[in-house]
């Protein structure tokens, strides 16, 4: 019979904080879980962002936008494979308040599921690869069709 993996304990604890502090929008507790030479890839649209200072952008960019919260629901999910990486399922709830991809803030309800990668890197986040509906999201605003533009860092 194979045996679970599980994530490590400091790992996992870090993970809590750095869900703390993203859901709190809490930049310098977010920032203090990760790598200083992180890699955040937005799937969706393509987008990558490095370091710290991308990490910062990446996050504003969706903050500003939604004020998204992590919603802890039943179907939630986090698995850690053999070799090391985080797979967190999850969903995301917030309002379109700001500015996102150059769509005007319309001020409608978001829900949508995702699915996040997570590496690690000297007992820190190194990175994370970010998978969600785009098209769903885009859809929930009344924004199909609106050309986007996609920041990078």
């Amino acid at each position: 019979m194979r045996q679970k993996t599980q994530m490590p304990s400091e790992l996992r604890a870090l993970m809590s904080a750095h869900i703390e502090a993203e859901n709190a929008h809490n930049m310098p507790g977010t920032l203090a879980t990760l790598h200083e030479e992180c890699v955040f890839e937005d799937v969706a649209t393509g987008q990558v962002f490095h370091g710290r200072a991308g990490a910062d952008a990446y996050y504003r960019q969706w903050w500003d936008a939604f004020g998204l919260v992590f919603a802890r629901e039943g179907e939630d999910r986090g698995y850690w494979t053999e070799d090391g990486i985080g797979i967190g399922e999850g969903r995301f709830l917030g309002t379109h308040i700001g500015n996102f991809l150059g769509i005007p803030a319309t001020g409608k309800p978001v829900k949508f599921r995702f699915t996040v990668l997570v590496t690690f890197r000297d007992g820190l986040m190194a990175g994370e690869r970010f998978y969600y509906d785009l098209v769903g999201v885009l859809n929930q605003i009344g924004a199909i069709g609106w050309p986007l533009k996609l920041a990078t860092s």
